[in-house]
């Protein structure tokens, strides 16, 4: 398979140090809402999500933004799965949106923590019956014989709460990641690509251009 040939070049847009908020969360938003409103960019909420073992093993997954408040960025997940055992050794973690589409990523760095269980329960039942019924069969990350085994589990929790509400499992909830670090990417002609980064330093932030 030769792969040397596969390229393209990038000149949608561009990004320049005027046209960039002054605010990372703002320049976030901007470039989050174009994403949301372009026709061929799916999946705009997709974001990978790096977190570190405490082999020093780096582990990459991709999980959905489920909210963006003022102090950092919520997703959820089950805390006894792999990615909930890295963040509990060592709280800082990378998040990767790569919206092709619009030639434009964005790398966030920073620490995560637990939201609390109120607020994850509010959106635990804000999911689809199918989705909380899933969530209390799976015990994420471990390991199963077959996906048979794990039908069953989920059809004999369907049953056993036919009428009552899901419980929502201990081991499940949300993680706010509060950033520290921002690069905003902008694909450029000639791979002379524009780079930003925005760095937490007390109560502002240092904004610089990279080279690509």
């Amino acid at each position: 398979m030769d792969l040397k040939s596969v390229r393209r070049d990038y000149a949608q847009g561009k990004l320049t140090r005027e046209s960039l908020a002054e605010e990372p969360m703002q320049q976030f938003a901007n470039w989050f809402q174009a994403a949301k409103d372009h026709p061929s960019q799916t999946d705009p909420t997709a974001f990978t999500l790096a977190t570190v073992g405490a082999d020093g093993q780096p582990h990459q997954r991709i999980v959905l933004l489920k909210d963006i408040q003022a102090d950092g960025f919520v997703f959820y997940t089950n805390y006894d799965s792999q990615k909930g055992h890295d963040i509990a050794g060592n709280s800082r973690v990378a998040m990767h949106f790569s919206w092709l589409a619009l030639e434009q990523q964005i790398r966030i760095e920073g620490f995560a923590r637990k939201i609390a269980r109120a607020e994850s329960e509010a959106y635990f039942y804000s999911r689809p019956r199918e989705s909380q019924l899933g969530a209390l069969a799976s015990a994420q990350s471990h390991t199963i014989a077959s996906r048979d085994e794990l039908e069953q589990r989920y059809h004999a929790l369907t049953e056993q709460y036919k009428d009552q509400q899901v419980p929502m499992p201990d081991t499940w909830g949300g993680y706010l990641v509060a950033p520290e670090r921002f690069e905003f990417w902008q694909g450029g002609r000639y791979r002379l690509h524009d780079r930003f980064t925005f760095t937490k330093q007390h109560e502002s932030w240092l904004i610089e251009r990279l080279q690509p």
